[in-house]
This record gives structure tokens, C-alpha cells and sequence, in this order.
């Protein structure tokens, strides 16, 4: 199985990456009716943090932003841990096939996840360091600009420009 192919089909809701039913059901090349029922028959084995119907504001975001299949109601969000739930339920060879890739695939994300995570953190300090460094420069230069306007005998320009009436877009006008 393709692991690019999966992870493009995992998204990221309520803070948990998930895989949708009909995804699931195109990968396990089955239809989505009978896999829904399934669950359905077994809603004992996935808890809210292995799986979750989404909510008719979340389906609306996530339809506009991806191809979908027409369908009728809101769909089933699998967590990891619902794949692998799901997986033990669906016996076919490749069922099976296709959960070690996705297993493989969340495995993928999470270790990206997590290196990402300290290169962030790693930017976010050097940006923090080098801030109050450049906000040093610019004030030296500020001075450096008013000492020299002194010793020509100039004076800075000091308009406040917030007395100025607007010119261009008005918004309520």
C-alpha cells in the first residue's frame, strides 16, 4: 500500500489525526454502508478517542475543502487506535494489508510531529535571542540619525501624522 496515498487521506480533527469511513471503506476496497454498519454493530469496542461521528459544522468545513464522494449523513472520524480496532474486526487479507500501512503511515506523522516540534521550539528561541538584538540595532541607528540631523543644524521631522485626516477606504462610510 501506498503511505503517501494514506497520509494524504488523514486529517487532523479535534486536535487527533483521523482517517473517515469513506476513506477507509475506498482503502479496504469495500463500501462504506457495510463497514458503518459494522460499527454500528460494535459500538462497544470504539470509545469517543477511537472514533466519533463529526459534527454537520465540521463535515460542512471538510467537504468544502476536499473532493467527496455525495453522501448521506455526517461521517465516522477513525483515530489510530480506532484503525487498529477496526482492523481486528475485518478479517480479509487485505484488511489486513492495509492496516499495517496505515499503522505504518500514523507512525510517519507522529515522528514528524515530533521532530518539528523541536525545530519550532528551536526557531522560537533564536528568534527570541535575535529580537531583542535587533531591536538594539534599530534603536543605535535611530540615535546615530538624531545625532547627526544635530550636528547639521536640522531638525527631525516630529509630524504626528495621527492629527492627519484619512484619505482612502472608510469602512462604514
Amino acid at each position: 500500500m501506498d503511505l503517501p496515498l494514506i497520509q494524504e487521506k488523514i486529517y487532523l480533527l479535534r486536535g487527533q489525526r483521523v482517517l473517515l469511513d469513506f476513506d477507509l471503506a475506498q482503502l479496504y476496497e469495500t463500501e462504506t454502508k457495510p463497514l458503518r454498519e459494522t460499527v454500528r454493530r460494535n459500538m462497544a469496542r470504539f470509545p469517543d478517542d477511537f472514533m466519533f461521528e463529526l459534527t454537520a459544522a465540521e463535515w460542512a468545513y471538510l467537504s468544502s475543502q476536499m473532493a467527496t464522494p455525495a453522501r448521506v449523513g455526517k461521517p465516522f472520524a477513525f483515530t489510530e487506535h480506532g484503525v487498529t480496532m477496526l482492523a481486528g474486526m475485518l478479517r480479509s487479507p487485505k484488511a489486513v494489508a492495509v492496516n499495517i500501512s496505515m499503522v505504518r503511515a500514523f507512525v510517519v506523522l507522529r515522528q514528524f510531529a515530533l521532530e518539528n516540534n523541536d525545530l519550532t521550539q528551536r526557531i522560537q528561541g533564536l528568534e527570541q535571542k535575535y529580537e531583542t538584538k535587533l531591536s538594539d540595532i534599530e534603536k543605535a541607528v535611530v540615535l546615530l540619525l538624531q545625532e547627526r540631523l544635530a550636528q547639521q543644524g536640522l531638525q527631525q521631522n516630529t509630524a504626528d501624522f495621527t492629527k492627519r485626516p484619512r484619505i482612502g477606504f472608510k469602512p462604514g462610510v
